[in-house]
């Protein structure tokens, strides 16, 4: 694969159940957020929103002033909070900000947070492929540092030999357990919504990978039900 997140779009959908409560407005307040059109660091006055889940974990989601007024921005808000609630627990674990822009940039994981930019989320809804993009973002902001450089992932890779995707194979430490989760989840969770070809692909490639992800006993709520051993009904 080019990249992962293409693989199928059907991993996780709008259909699937979100943990996400609400996200009242908090009122203004001065942020410091990274926006891709500028590649760089920029201070505003965000409009601020608490987002709640029903595990417990709590995101402050800042909404770049460009939107105009804490209205817009709020539907910009629950939107994606509310997809964000889709991804597994311990893929949110990590998540304290989401930053929101205009724009059709890249989006962004990493520093505690996520960081969509609306024009490009209107390409990824387009694919198929939102939450399997926010899957491979909050994958390194909540698995990276934990696991990118432990022994136990480095001696799987090595195990291993391959890489899932071209990107993972590129830039090894900062991208193969975000490349690599998605696929994890789907042969593990969701094998009754991806094809035979690709759920031997991604066995037969990273076994040794998939078996580090199974040690950590991640919490993966509200993705539960564990999929059927033999592979995918869809075919």
């Amino acid at each position: 694969y080019s990249g992962t997140i293409f693989i199928d779009p059907d991993i996780i959908t709008e259909e699937d159940i979100s943990t996400f409560i609400e996200a009242p407005y908090a009122g203004q307040g001065v942020r410091t957020m990274y926006d891709r059109r500028v590649n760089d660091w920029i201070t505003v006055t965000a409009y601020l929103f608490d987002a709640t889940f029903n595990d417990g974990l709590t995101s402050e989601i800042q909404v770049n002033p460009e939107f105009g007024s804490s209205d817009s921005a709020f539907i910009e808000a629950e939107k994606y909070g509310i997809e964000i609630g889709r991804l597994p627990t311990a893929l949110r674990d990590d998540v304290e900000t989401v930053w929101i822009h205009r724009g059709t940039q890249p989006f962004g994981g990493g520093n505690n947070n996520i960081l969509i930019h609306i024009g490009q989320a209107l390409n990824y809804i387009n694919d198929g492929i939102l939450e399997e993009t926010l899957v491979h973002e909050a994958a390194h902001t909540s698995l990276d540092a934990n696991h990118a450089a432990s022994s136990g992932w480095l001696t799987a890779q090595t195990i291993d030999g391959e890489f899932i995707s071209t990107y993972a194979q590129d830039y090894p430490d900062r991208e193969d357990i975000a490349e690599s989760f998605l696929p994890y989840l789907a042969i593990r969770y969701r094998s009754d919504r991806i094809d035979q070809s690709t759920f031997e692909i991604i066995t037969q490639t990273i076994p040794n990978r998939i078996q580090y992800f199974d040690d950590q006993l991640f919490n993966l709520y509200p993705i539960t039900t564990l999929a059927n051993e033999d592979g995918p009904s869809k075919i």
